[in-house]
């Protein structure tokens, strides 16, 4: 199969603003729940349990949303790789979008009880499994409409959705927060979720300008599609999928330690204004914004593994000094805090996309990609709060945290040099040949 060039260039322009703004509707749900499960409803949605079990209680139904992420990443892959990745992406939009906008509708424990929060995890498990087709269709397709040389920096326009979303959702609450006043947790909390109706149309009509991947195109006319693409993934490359998860523990641990459960921590014990900590905790969307694409770009230059390690040592390092500063309460060093710890972890984050798609081969790369990258959600950022919850209830200090960050990292480090990396040449034996 043949491509033009030019017609592959302007595929993957089309490619890779699909992912960016596709993926950035579905963060921006995903984490608005965070954000929320830290503020306003532990009061809303279990006022019947104490100020430190209503917490919990919110941190444990933000993990349902991770728990259900591998299998959505199991449905949507199973559908991508036989049917294709547009139809998987299309699809994903649509039950994010749609669960997050019934959230904005919904009543409170005060007016249907127990019901509410019941209600409240249905919504957020199917929200997790949107997420869980979204990635790793997103990925695929914009790492196989790239040329060999920017697959880094391809994979890295999925990523950018992470920090566009949280940047979008934290400004978006920090601004109903400013608007309206002492009603926000009363009903100014619902404006940022019923938002999400309007963000999906528009990730819609972008999705379905864009065409199938060519190597997938190629791989459907020579019938090599997967008959059970998820079974065979997990048969095939058990390692690959459980070492790639791993590495995905520096990354995601400390991003939701250092975003969600910050937001908790400053505003419960350390009484910092709720406004100032949920505008600071934008500094790590901005942060990302820059870094991811820097060093998925360096890591087409200098190798994944390479760009990948040196931000995992970066996140193990800096993990005691981050809460030391936020320990201050002083928002000149809580600022800094957020602004350095970004960095280690956004590394980590930029490559990640091509380092894992790039291990599977073109007819699981959805579902190896997908299972991987999903499964670490609730080993990692889904727990991460919950456990930094627990940590600090029973030390009574930041430093088993810190401990928590450090260990996560080291783990990482291990299974990356573990992971097998790609052989140049398998990367490109199902690559369509460019006119």
């Amino acid at each position: 199969m043949k491509i033009d060039e030019k017609v592959r260039k302007k595929q993957m322009r089309k490619v890779a603003m699909a992912s960016i703004i596709g993926t950035s509707i579905e963060w921006y749900d995903f984490f608005l729940y965070g954000t929320m499960a830290a503020l306003v409803f532990p009061q809303l949605f279990f006022p019947e349990s104490s100020s430190f079990m209503g917490v919990l209680q919110a941190f444990i139904t933000l993990f349902i949303g991770f728990l259900a992420r591998p299998i959505g990443a199991i449905i949507f892959s199973s559908y991508g790789d036989k049917i294709g990745r547009k139809a998987a992406l299309v699809t994903s939009l649509l039950l994010m979008g749609i669960s997050s906008t019934l959230m904005g509708l919904l009543p409170t424990f005060d007016t249907i009880g127990i019901l509410a929060p019941i209600l409240l995890v249905v919504l957020r498990f199917v929200q997790g499994i949107g997420v869980g087709g979204e990635w790793g269709g997103s990925v695929t397709l914009s790492v196989e409409w790239s040329s060999e040389k920017s697959r880094g920096l391809m994979g890295s326009m999925t990523q950018l959705g992470v920090p566009i979303g949280m940047l979008f959702s934290t400004a978006v609450v920090s601004l109903c927060i400013f608007l309206t006043g002492d009603s926000f947790a009363v009903w100014g909390w619902r404006v940022p979720f019923l938002i999400s109706i309007v963000l999906v149309f528009v990730g819609l009509a972008i999705r379905l300008g864009i065409e199938e991947s060519p190597e997938f195109e190629k791989m459907k006319e020579e019938n090599r599609t997967a008959k059970s693409p998820v079974i065979e993934s997990i048969k095939e490359h058990p390692k690959e999928i459980v070492f790639a998860a791993l590495t995905r523990l520096a990354d995601n641990v400390p991003f939701y330690i250092y975003t969600t459960f910050l937001i908790y921590y400053a505003t419960q014990h350390l009484q910092i204004d709720r406004q100032f900590i949920t505008n600071a905790v934008l500094l790590v969307s901005v942060t990302f914004l820059f870094v991811v694409p820097l060093s998925a770009s360096l890591s087409d230059k200098y190798g994944r593994r390479n760009i990948t390690l040196a931000g995992m040592l970066l996140t193990l390092v800096f993990s005691y000094p981050y809460f030391a500063l936020v320990n201050t309460g002083e928002t000149g060093f809580i600022i800094t805090a957020i602004i350095i710890s970004s960095i280690g972890p956004a590394v980590v984050y930029g490559p990640q996309a091509a380092l894992i798609a790039e291990i599977f081969p073109v007819h699981l790369r959805f579902s190896g990609a997908s299972i991987a990258y999903q499964f670490a959600s609730i080993i990692a950022g889904g727990l991460a709060p919950t456990i930094s919850l627990a940590l600090l209830e029973k030390f009574g200090s930041t430093s088993s945290i810190s401990l928590y960050v450090v260990i996560c990292c080291t783990i990482s480090i291990i299974a990356l040099f573990l992971l097998k990396p790609a052989e140049p040449h398998k990367i490109a034996e199902n690559q369509p040949k460019v006119i």
